[in-house]
C-alpha cells in the first residue's frame, strides 16, 4: 500500500503541518507528500493519479480541513462510483484524513472517538463506505449550504483570508447576514415535492452533521445511511430569527418551539435548487454560483479509511 498525502500549499498553512512532518520522521512506510498548487488542484492530481496508475492500491491522505478533504474525495469518486449506480471501484484507491488545525473540522465530528492527528493510528485503520452528495458535476463530503447560510460562508471566507479565525469570522459573517439576508426567493424540492413557499431564510442540504465550526445545522444526520438531511427555515421577523439561533448553534432548533411552522426538516435522496436569479451555493465552504441545482445522495461512493478506535 503506498500512501500520498497531499497537503495545502498556501505558505500561511504552513505551521500547522509541522506535527505532521515531525510525524512522518518516525513512522516508516512507502509514502509521498504532495503539496497542492492552488484551487482545484488536488482534485485534478488525484484523478489524474488514479488515471495514470489504475492497478496500483493507494490511499491518498486529506491534510487539513473541509476544503482539502472535499478537494481529495472530489478527484477519488469518480473511481468509486459511476451515474448508474454501478461501482467502478476495485478496492485499491481509498480515502484517508488527518486534521492538525487551521481549518473546521465539521466532517470528522461525525467519527467519534478516533484520533484524526494520528498517523500511526490512521495507518492502522480500516476502511468504510461513507456516502457522498452530488452536487451539478461537483461533489459535497459535509454540507450544502443556500441563502443566510451561503451570506455567512461567503463573509466568512472573506474574513479568513484576512488573517481571522475560523470562529471569529462564522460570528461576523452571521451578523452579516441577518441584515442581509433574511428573505431569500429560492425554491426547494425534495423528492420531487416543493417543501414550502414564499421567502425563506435558509436551507442546508447535509450528509454530516455540523457547519461553520459550531452549527448544528443537522444533528440527525449520518454519513452512511443513503440519506440526506433537508433544513429549511421559512422566512420569519427577525425577533424569532435570533431566538432560533442559539437553537440552530446547539442542534435544538429541530422540533423547538420556536422554530414551530417555521423550521422544516426533511430526509432526502434528491433535492432541486432553483432560483430566477444567479445565487450561491455553498459546498463545504466553496462557492458554486448558478440558478439551477441538482443534488442527489451517492450511498457508499466514498472508501473511507478511518483511524483505529482506542
Amino acid at each position: 500500500m503506498k500512501y500520498i498525502y497531499i497537503i495545502n500549499g498556501r505558505a500561511d498553512k504552513a505551521p500547522q503541518y509541522r506535527e505532521f512532518f515531525e510525524q512522518l520522521k518516525g513512522i516508516p512506510h512507502f509514502h509521498e507528500v504532495y503539496t497542492t498548487l492552488g484551487e482545484g488542484d488536488a482534485t485534478r492530481y488525484v484523478r489524474l493519479y488514479c488515471d495514470l496508475h489504475p492497478e496500483e492500491e493507494v490511499c491518498f491522505v486529506a491534510c487539513g480541513g473541509n476544503g482539502i478533504i472535499n478537494g481529495v474525495a472530489s478527484g477519488l469518486v469518480g473511481y468509486a462510483y459511476s451515474s448508474d449506480h454501478v461501482t467502478k471501484q476495485t478496492g485499491n484507491k481509498t480515502i484517508a484524513i488527518l486534521y492538525f488545525g487551521g481549518a473546521t473540522e465539521d466532517f470528522i465530528i461525525n467519527f467519534p472517538g478516533r484520533n484524526f492527528r494520528s498517523v500511526k493510528d490512521m495507518l492502522a485503520g480500516t476502511v468504510t463506505p461513507t456516502d457522498i452528495i452530488q452536487v451539478n458535476d461537483s461533489y459535497c463530503v459535509n454540507v450544502c449550504n443556500i441563502g443566510f447560510n451561503s451570506k455567512v460562508a461567503s463573509r466568512a471566507n472573506e474574513l479568513v483570508a484576512m488573517g481571522k479565525s475560523a470562529h471569529v469570522a462564522y460570528t461576523r459573517g452571521v451578523i452579516n447576514a441577518f441584515i442581509t439576508s433574511r428573505f431569500n426567493r429560492i425554491k426547494i424540492t425534495v423528492d420531487g415535492e416543493r417543501i414550502a413557499r414564499g421567502p425563506m431564510v435558509l436551507c442546508t442540504v447535509a450528509n454530516g452533521r455540523r457547519v461553520g465550526g459550531e452549527f448544528n445545522c443537522a444533528p440527525d444526520a449520518k454519513v452512511d445511511d443513503g440519506l440526506m438531511d433537508v433544513c429549511y427555515f421559512r422566512a420569519m421577523s427577525l425577533l424569532r430569527l435570533l431566538m432560533l439561533f442559539p437553537l440552530y448553534r446547539s442542534g435544538g432548533h429541530i422540533g423547538s418551539r420556536a422554530g414551530k411552522n417555521k423550521v422544516i426538516y426533511r430526509q432526502a435522496r434528491e433535492v432541486v435548487i432553483s432560483s430566477k436569479d444567479l445565487i450561491d451555493i455553498y459546498i463545504d465552504g466553496e462557492q458554486l454560483p448558478g440558478s439551477q441545482f441538482h443534488l442527489k445522495i451517492l450511498p457508499g461512493a466514498l472508501p473511507l479509511r478511518l483511524p483505529k478506535l482506542p
